[in-house]
């Protein structure tokens, strides 16, 4: 009895498509305990918008590798160009009013080019 071994198109990417999908999880888990975690607006802002978007983007890779019709992928982009768009908009806006509030650490901060003003 012989063990047929060959690997398809269709394998790889569904193996890529469960390894986006985990590493996608990992990194929103990763960004949900910067939130809690870390002491300040600034910080949490931080921790809310760079890893969460990658996140978001593998769980994308993911979903896309693994339905692969034409329909969802185009939906798919719609999403990661929506999330791409709105995450660093919202991050800026949440840091202006956080600052402009004195909702900061200041000893946190390497730079205060608004200082002066």
């Amino acid at each position: 009895m012989a063990v047929d071994w060959s690997v398809t198109a269709a394998d790889v990417a569904d193996w890529l498509g469960a390894a986006s999908l985990v590493a996608g999880a990992l990194l929103s888990l990763a960004a949900a305990i910067g939130v809690l975690r870390f002491p300040d607006t600034l910080s949490r802002m931080h921790a809310a918008t760079k890893p969460q978007v990658l996140g978001v983007l593998l769980l994308l890779l993911g979903v896309a590798l693994r339905l692969r019709t034409p329909a969802d992928l185009g939906m798919v982009a719609l999403v990661g160009v929506f999330q791409l768009a709105t995450a660093p908009v919202a991050a800026q806006m949440i840091g202006r009013a956080a600052y402009r509030s004195g909702r900061l650490n200041r000893d946190l901060l390497d730079a205060d080019e608004l200082a002066d003003r």
